[in-house]
């Protein structure tokens, strides 16, 4: 709903600002890679779906993200040829030490070994922060090929089709209704409307970011975000058993945060 809501707002906007502008050529290789990045952010926004189904805010977002972080910077490194200064790859320890603390890998390992099934919320959670950083990677060669705006509209419109359809799928074949039903929902979800204009414009803000910095910089500052979700779901929400593992949790992501910044301001 809020994907929808996001290309009916930013589509036709888009469209009439390339009519005004003398219609701006858009290269075939802008178009092939915002249709696949439309395709990857509709399976990211089911993953997460799924991972907050299933575990806490306070541990499926720092979780998603930090992966991300982690990745994407490693994608800039190693396939689009970034470097980072001996202050960035301490930035990226300190990153990857918050991210074992909140993940805390050896208990997995440990569920495992026992026989015990993994909190699924951590495996979609995990899969999310993959697509993530496999989505920001198309995004930072693409949006060099196009106007933000344009590329914009292309992933958002593809990304809408992509959900609609499927959701489409399920609804009427789960819940045996027909589409009107789902369109009816839309029309009157006015919280899924307006998420889906914040998601427009503040992907909009990361996509020119993408044009004038390197990916390794703009990936980890975007992820400022996670100490706020993760001391709202660990104190907020409740999740949290205790104060201290509240605490935890929050200073786990803090050093995620810590280390993302350090990666960007070196």
């Amino acid at each position: 709903m809020a994907t929808a809501a996001g290309a009916i707002l930013l589509v036709p906007g888009a469209t009439i600002a390339w009519l005004l502008v003398d219609r701006p050529p858009i290269p075939p290789e802008a178009l092939g890679l915002g249709i696949v990045s439309g395709v990857l952010e509709a399976v990211y926004f089911a993953f997460l779906a799924a991972a907050y189904r299933r575990g806490d805010l306070s541990i499926v977002y720092p979780l998603a993200r930090g992966t991300a972080t982690l990745l994407a910077v490693g994608a800039g490194i190693l396939i689009l040829g970034e470097r980072l200064s001996p202050l960035g790859y301490a930035g990226l320890g300190t990153l990857l030490v918050g991210f074992l603390w909140l993940q805390r890998p050896w208990q997995i390992v440990r569920a495992v070994m026992r026989g015990h099934a993994v909190e699924g919320g951590v495996l979609f959670a995990i899969a999310t922060g993959v697509l993530v950083a496999t989505y920001s990677a198309v995004d930072r060669v693409g949006v060099r090929l196009v106007e933000p705006w344009i590329y914009a509209a292309i992933l958002q419109f593809f990304a809408a089709i992509t959900l609609v359809g499927w959701t489409t799928f399920r609804w009427r074949y789960s819940h045996r209704r027909g589409i009107e039903s789902i369109f009816a929902r839309l029309a009157g979800d006015k919280r899924s409307a307006l998420g889906g204009a914040i998601a427009v414009v503040q992907y909009l803000l990361i996509l020119v970011a993408f044009r004038l910095a390197p990916l390794s910089v703009v990936a980890p500052l975007r992820e400022s975000a996670i100490v706020l979700a993760s001391g709202w779901g660990a104190f907020r929400m409740r999740e949290a058993a205790s104060q201290r593992d509240g605490l935890a949790r929050v200073a786990a992501a803090t050093l995620i945060v810590i280390g993302a910044v350090v990666i960007a301001a070196s």
